[in-house]
């Protein structure tokens, strides 16, 4: 296979295991990497959103309900699915976007536990589970090295992750650990804000970028294909952001 070409037969038997696979991105990467031929898992901690995802992905797939916040029930999770060959983990609830002196310790530590500690758990007890050849990507952002005011929870998130992305890649050697760091999307991560803000923010941001537009789910749902088959990189984060950072 050439470099230049994502080849369908790289994901043929294989079996894609996507924390966070119902909305957004993880649904974009679920969706991809099943019509390629991978046999997709998703997991989701909503039950509606499942099915509603299975009901728009290629036959074959199948998901779960998972709370990520149970230690329990993603040690059990990963039992049930065996052995595998790619984990990508996406799960996120909405930003907390609040100023420090605003935002109590509770809300602050709670925003942590699906984004970090969730990617955590799934990692330990996923990660024993992945066949040779096999990756991990998780998710972090660009607010970890671009941060903005408010932005003190989830950019210190967005940093802990790349940082955990850089530390599995050695102490999992050879399983290849990477990170992908999305721009703004139009995805459901903004459903905290309404609709005339969060149109306002994507028109602010678009006139900015190089691109001239915020980016979707399927700008960024490829990068994560691009790592589960680029057997030379680990411990990389992979920016996908049309040019935010250099504005």
């Amino acid at each position: 296979m050439r470099n230049n070409q994502l080849s369908s037969s790289t994901f043929q038997k294989s079996r894609v295991v996507v924390v966070g696979g119902t909305s957004g991105i993880g649904f974009a990467v679920a969706e991809a990497a099943a019509q390629v031929g991978a046999e997709v898992i998703i997991a989701s901690s909503n039950s509606e959103r499942v099915a509603a995802a299975l009901h728009r992905l290629p036959s074959g797939a199948c998901g779960e309900v998972l709370d990520f916040t149970d230690e329990a029930q993603v040690c059990a999770f990963f039992a049930r699915v065996g052995d595998f060959d790619h984990l990508v983990y996406t799960a996120g609830e909405t930003l907390l976007l609040k100023n420090l002196a605003d935002v109590s310790i509770d809300e602050a530590q709670r925003a942590f536990e699906v984004r970090y500690w969730g990617a955590l758990k799934a990692v330990k007890y996923g990660a024993s589970r992945i066949r040779t050849g096999g990756s991990i990507t998780l998710t972090s952002g660009v607010a970890s090295s671009r941060p903005l005011p408010a932005w003190t929870i989830p950019s210190s998130i967005l940093g802990a992750i790349e940082s955990l992305t850089r530390t599995l890649a050695v102490e999992l050697a050879p399983l290849r650990v990477n990170a992908v760091a999305p721009g703004v999307l139009r995805t459901a991560l903004w459903g905290n804000m309404s609709e005339a803000d969060r149109n306002g923010l994507f028109d602010h941001i678009a006139e900015k970028m190089p691109v001239r537009r915020v980016g979707e789910a399927n700008d960024v749902a490829q990068s994560y294909l691009y790592l589960m088959q680029q057997g030379f990189s680990t411990g990389q984060v992979i920016i996908v952001d049309g040019g935010h950072v250099l504005v």
